[in-house]
């Protein structure tokens, strides 16, 4: 597995971001692979399914996945989006046992499988690993509650932009150069989530392809330029993606 932490200099990553294997030391990271395997997934494999019976949660190291729900016969939402560093999966196993969502890959993906029980005793018996995993959980909560402030404070093109730079942040797919990443999701996937109709979602894209800020096939954003679209979302230029 890849990470920040492979430099041996055993100290913990710091910075606004919280994904738990971010938060790890090297020795955490190794104990937890020890405990785990390797699965890799393609783009649009389901990686587990609402209500099935959950025995292993994932840690993503490469790729972006979804995460859905169908209230609904033939009708799904999709509540959010992970990418590398964060924990997916966790939330049945210390509740009712059951997947409470269904998790998507969005790109190729790679992540360590770890069964319930062992991530547990992991936790338990590694406090640096614990304290890594409440930080994530509460960031995790922090961002709901933020994209909740959101919705009542920010225009739609606003989220929209907002939408878009956490999603680049989350895949960490930025190029060298600052100016491009590709994001695969339909207009209807970003509706959704940020709360508008698509009509506001297609409206703010043109728009930012006329800037000259985005460039646009099916499917698929690609951010020309990341100062254009933090100004957009009305985000603080100084502030690294």
């Amino acid at each position: 597995m890849n990470s920040q932490a492979d430099a041996g200099h055993g100290t913990r990553e710091q910075g606004p971001n919280r994904r738990f294997w971010d938060l790890l030391s090297p020795a955490e990271q190794a104990g937890l692979q020890a405990l785990g395997q390797v699965a890799q997934f393609q783009p649009g494999d389901t990686i587990c399914t609402e209500g099935e019976r959950t025995t292993h949660m994932f840690v993503l190291t490469e790729g972006l996945v979804k995460i859905l729900t169908a209230p609904r016969e033939h009708h799904q939402i999709t509540l959010a989006f992970r990418g590398p560093g964060d924990i997916v999966g966790e939330l049945a196993g210390s509740s009712a046992g059951y997947r409470i969502a269904t998790i998507m890959a969005v790109s190729p993906v790679r992540a360590l499988v770890v069964p319930h029980d062992r991530m547990s005793l992991f936790l338990d018996s590694n406090p640096g690993a614990g304290s890594a995993y409440r930080q994530a959980v509460t960031h995790r909560w922090g961002q709901a509650a933020e994209m909740l402030l959101s919705r009542s404070v920010n225009n739609g093109a606003q989220r929209l932009a907002g939408l878009l730079l956490d999603l680049a942040d989350q895949r960490g797919t930025q190029a060298r150069s600052g100016t491009a990443t590709t994001i695969a999701l339909s207009q209807e996937e970003i509706a959704g989530l940020i709360g508008v109709s698509r009509a506001t979602v297609t409206r703010a894209l043109a728009d930012w392809r006329h800037q000259g800020l985005i460039t646009t096939t099916r499917h698929q954003i690609t951010i020309m330029s990341f100062p254009g679209l933090r100004r957009a979302a009305g985000r603080d230029l100084g502030t690294p993606l």
